[in-house]
Formats: C-alpha cells, structure tokens, sequence
C-alpha cells in the first residue's frame, strides 16, 4: 500500500503487520445477521427437500416404484433441474439469497459443477468444460469414493450387510 503526502512527488511504504491488517479488515468486514440467514437456509433447503420428495412420491405413484427404487430417479431429476436453473442464472441468484440452504442438498454440487463447466466453456470442451467442472468437485468425489469404500469394508469384515 502507498500513499503519497501532499507536495511531495516520492511514494511512502505503509506496511501492516498480520494483526494490525486483520483488526483493520475486522472493521471493515460487513456484519452478519445469523437469525435471518438461519431462516432463510432453513426455507430453501426445506423447500428443495419438499420438492425432492414430491418427485419421488410422483415416481412411486406413477411408475409403481418402491421408496428405494424411486430414489436414484429422484436424485437424477434434481440434479436436472439444479443444471437447468444454474444455466439459466437461477440458482445463483437463489443460492446468494439463502446461502448453505441452497448449497447442502445435491443440487448445491451440481451447481457447483455446472458453474465451473459454464464459466471454462469459452477454452473448449475438453480443456475448458471437462478440465476444470471437476476443480471444485473433483475432492468431493475422492472422499465420497474413499468414504464409500472404507464403509464398504467395514460391513464385510463385520457381516453389517445381513447378507
């Protein structure tokens, strides 16, 4: 940071030490009202819920599917509507009005994928699209593989499965 004084044609160095610059940036840091964000991730996370399970009771209804069943169509139908939204800017918008509501449930990872897809779309399909959706979601399918596996092992070794 520089500042120059008033007749003088030479820049001073200002230099902050690490505490010095985070008191600075505390005060300039805009408040949070944690009840209203609270409210407002509880109302699109339960809503996107409430739509989860509208879908998969149509599956069980329609296509005389059971729970389990309906669930992967559910999900995949989600994860649809979570692309088309974010697509059409929709979902970013949602997402910045309610906040980890928007972001926990599965369509939160497939707006992060579509994002990262959309905004590397310019560099090609290959190097832009598939090089770079999998940045931000590429740590997450590791430790959901990882997780599943180790998971996977411990109900074999302790017969957990039933089978």
């Amino acid at each position: 940071m520089t500042t120059k004084s008033a007749g003088q044609d030479k820049y001073k160095k200002m230099t902050m030490s690490p505490k010095e610059y985070k008191a600075f940036a505390k005060t300039r840091e805009p408040s949070r009202s944690i009840l209203p964000n609270c409210f407002r991730a509880f109302l699109v996370g339960g809503t996107i819920c409430v739509i989860g399970q509208a879908i998969q009771e149509f599956f069980i209804s329609a296509f005389k599917m059971t729970r389990i069943d309906a669930s992967n169509p559910t999900v995949a139908v989600l994860i649809l509507l979570s692309v088309i939204l974010t697509s059409l800017g929709v979902y970013d918008k949602l997402a910045q009005w309610a906040g980890a509501g928007s972001a926990v449930p599965v369509t939160g990872f497939a707006n992060s994928m579509c994002s990262a897809a959309l905004e590397h779309r310019s560099e090609g399909l290959v190097l832009g699209v598939g090089g770079n959706m999998f940045k931000l979601a590429g740590s997450v399918i590791v430790f959901g593989t990882v997780a599943a596996f180790f998971v996977g092992i411990i109900y074999w070794i302790f017969g957990i499965g039933g089978h």
